[in-house]
């Protein structure tokens, strides 16, 4: 499949490493509106067509697929016009900066029947899926309670480096949205209620730096968000679900508690599965660019099989609407529905 890039910033970079991984796939055409940079992009990555007008990419008939790797709040518009065009989409997280954008993404895809794979390349985490397959096998029970500790460190020079971040959606819609993907989609029920707050506490930014957030499940469930962008030195990513037949708990750097009542029927510990250990059928680095080889993939193999990609629209919204929720919450100062 022939792929073209929309956008060529830092992310852009893991989405042209990834096709260089994957022999079947192509890195036909890039574009950018700075056109030094769209030039220097294509003569790294050895593009044979270099675009500075999105809209005259997606009138090529060749690109048969296009990645939208551009501030955020382009995403919706962009998504939608690739799929009128007849284009497979690969979006970057967030879908959108507001749920009713991102719906529209949602809408154009169902109507296109266009392929759309989103980028939440958390989802691939052998400790993630094992631990969304132990809650939907009753495992651990009735779930009580589940956290989130999304704590990132980004400097004012992050926030003074593009204009973009300053307006599109702070640590929650930037950073956050990755665990709060992760966090429901692990669950695997709606969201009922979010109580929620936002603030900017130290950074001079248009955004917020620091959230919290209580959402109350549809089972009842209580769910605990905390994301910062403050966090010195940085985090990593970590989730702990709380059942009435026992606790797991995981982070970046892997799975630190693994406790069930009945240990006659505890599933196996994570440490004693070979297979668990983070694989892919991607042999690339860094480390992200595995996950975004695999989904790329994903994308080129459900067109040919005339499938849906692996996270389509329908999903991913899920954690745009949660995040606006959050931000909606903290704007009234009291709890609302989602």
């Amino acid at each position: 499949m022939r792929f073209a890039i929309i956008g060529c910033g830092v992310i852009a970079v893991t989405h042209a490493m990834a096709l260089a991984a994957l022999p079947e796939q192509e890195l036909y055409a890039c574009c950018d509106i700075i056109p030094e940079k769209a030039d220097a992009f294509a003569a790294e990555y050895r593009v044979e067509k270099t675009y500075y007008d999105w809209r005259q990419l997606l009138s090529d008939g060749k690109a048969e697929a296009v990645c939208i790797c551009t501030p955020s709040d382009l995403h919706g518009e962009m998504a939608v016009a690739a799929m009128r065009a007849g284009k497979a989409v690969v979006c970057e997280k967030p879908l959108e900066v507001t749920a009713e954008r991102a719906q529209a993404v949602v809408d154009a895809a169902e109507e296109t029947g266009a392929k759309v794979q989103c980028i939440f390349q958390r989802r691939l985490l052998p400790a993630a899926r094992t631990v969304r397959e132990l809650i939907a096998q009753g495992k651990l029970g009735r779930i009580c309670l589940a956290t989130a500790e999304l704590k990132y460190y980004r400097d004012q020079a992050y926030y003074d480096s593009a204009g973009w971040r300053n307006v599109c959606g702070g640590a929650m819609l930037n950073q956050g949205v990755h665990g709060i993907d992760l966090l429901l989609w692990m669950l695997g029920e709606p969201v009922k209620t979010i109580f929620g707050y936002a603030g900017t506490l130290a950074r001079q930014t248009g955004v917020e730096d620091t959230a919290a957030a209580l959402l109350t499940m549809d089972s009842g469930a209580l769910c605990v968000i905390k994301n910062t962008t403050l966090a010195y030195p940085e985090f990593p990513t970590g989730f702990c679900i709380h059942g009435e037949k026992g606790t797991v708990a995981f982070d970046d750097l892997g799975v630190n508690t693994w406790e069930f009542l009945d240990k006659a029927d505890a599933p196996a510990h994570p440490k004693a599965d070979p297979a668990f250990a983070h694989s892919s059928p991607i042999s690339l680095k860094p480390y992200y660019g595995n996950m975004h080889a695999y989904l790329l993939q994903d994308l080129a193999d459900a067109v040919r099989e005339d499938r849906e990609p692996m996270i389509p629209p329908r999903e991913a919204i899920t954690a745009v609407r949660t995040i606006c929720g959050i931000a909606r919450s903290a704007s009234l100062g009291g709890p609302v529905n989602y």
